[in-house]
């Protein structure tokens, strides 16, 4: 979700920064991008250690009202090409799933902003035990839609993303946006979404696993 279908990490770097600095503390953006594919929990534990003296539930749910207000303020800023992609994949029948390290409130409303039902399952970081690069995430959205995670495809921007995906037995696509993913045997990159079709996913998958693409987890970064 963060940094694939929305380019939400300014704002999560925003919340950050106002919670360091009305601790009297200072967070830059390097320190931000270390959060960047990082569950919220083990998040919450670095900027413990920045000086924010609030529990790890707190603080989870203070950067997560924060963004969800500048989201609601300012609108969701797609990534290039991910609201094509969807309305292309909803309209040939395949099953979605959002999977994201954000809580679940946070998720639906994202999920609510894409403007019709695009998912048939939601697995948020609040819902699983385990957080990326643990690939419960990615297991629960695979048993959502009822089918083998190696019959899914999932889409990530993050190094922690990736390896949960990898480990789930899904094929595997790279849409690297805040950090730059590594090129591997385990999984193909693409630069961007903008301008690819429904048979470039289709391709992809077939040249995996060599039959028709099924379900589509779609996933984040933060």
């Amino acid at each position: 979700m963060d940094g694939t279908i929305v380019d939400s990490e300014p704002y999560w770097m925003r919340a950050e920064t106002e919670l360091v600095e009305s601790f009297g503390g200072v967070w830059t953006h390097d320190d931000g991008m270390l959060l960047v594919g990082a569950g919220l929990w083990g998040s919450a534990s670095i900027l413990q250690g920045r000086g924010v003296e609030l529990d790890a539930e707190v603080i989870v749910q203070t950067l997560t009202d924060r963004v969800q207000e500048l989201l609601q303020e300012l609108g969701a800023p797609w990534r290039p090409g991910a609201l094509e992609m969807l309305t292309a994949l909803k309209g040939a029948g395949i099953p979605m799933a959002l999977v994201t390290s954000s809580v679940e409130r946070m998720a639906r409303q994202v999920a609510d902003f894409v403007g019709f039902p695009a998912f048939d399952a939601i697995v948020a970081g609040d819902m699983v035990a385990n957080s990326k690069p643990h690939p419960e995430a990615y297991l629960s959205a695979a048993g959502r839609l009822r089918v083998d995670a190696g019959r899914c495809m999932a889409v990530e921007d993050s190094v922690p993303g990736i390896a949960a995906a990898v480990a789930s037995g899904a094929v595997v696509l790279g849409v690297p946006h805040m950090v730059t993913l590594p090129e591997s045997a385990h999984y193909d990159l693409w630069s961007t979404l903008s301008g690819r079709s429904l048979d470039g996913f289709t391709d992809l998958f077939g040249a995996r696993r060599g039959s028709a693409a099924l379900p589509l987890t779609v996933t984040d970064s933060e």
